[in-house]
């Protein structure tokens, strides 16, 4: 990878979205998220994800249908689905696909790269591996709340920029991870080689 310093993010097109839940969580592997908080920018490299479905997808939060926490699930891809779980933590997802076909990527982890101080502080935590290696610690560290939810993800506060390296990551699939139902679904898709994963791969 390119020293930091050096690169120049750009937000990826609405296209790059418009495609499967399944086809999305693989191609977000390597891009990069950028979130700007008045002049400074905080960056990571995504990892890990998780893709979910509509409504043949039980685990799905679109699975019965639209509601109103739901609804951007059913809009055009590349925007933001961020929600509040467990009464304390909040996650954050891409919109995939076309309008009325629901469809989201959940973005499990993260490997810092700029603005690491910040994330830190956000966190509370100064352990490197661990600042991004869960999709609640990288809402955490990222400042990512349901203020921001329903945004579009191809400028600032918060955007997708593409992969900027010498060489594509070495992608696996796992089944899904915090789940009770179509927990057999290979839909998990992680950086075989990152050290920032939320759980390691076997």
């Amino acid at each position: 990878m390119k020293n930091p310093a050096t690169l120049t993010y750009i937000p990826l097109p609405t296209s790059f979205f418009e495609v499967t839940p399944v086809r999305l969580a693989r191609k977000l592997i390597g891009t990069h998220i950028v979130r700007t908080i008045g002049n400074q920018s905080l960056v990571a490299r995504i990892v890990e994800t998780e893709a979910y479905r509509g409504s043949e997808d039980p685990a799905s939060h679109a699975y019965r249908g639209m509601t109103e926490r739901n609804k951007v699930m059913f809009g055009s891809g590349g925007f933001s689905y961020v929600y509040f779980t467990y009464g304390m933590h909040f996650c954050f997802n891409v919109v995939a696909g076309t309008e009325s076909k629901a469809g989201a990527v959940l973005i499990r982890a993260a490997e810092p790269v700029e603005g690491i101080d910040s994330m830190m502080r956000n966190r509370g935590k100064n352990n490197l591996r661990d600042l991004l290696s869960g999709p609640a610690k990288f809402c955490q560290a990222f400042a990512i709340d349901r203020s921001l939810n329903g945004i579009a993800l191809d400028q600032p506060p918060l955007y997708i920029s593409g992969t900027m390296q010498s060489s594509s990551p070495k992608i696996k699939t796992t089944t899904r991870i915090g789940i009770k139902v179509g927990i057999e679904k290979k839909w998990r898709f992680v950086d075989a080689e990152s050290e920032f994963l939320s759980v390691r791969i076997r």
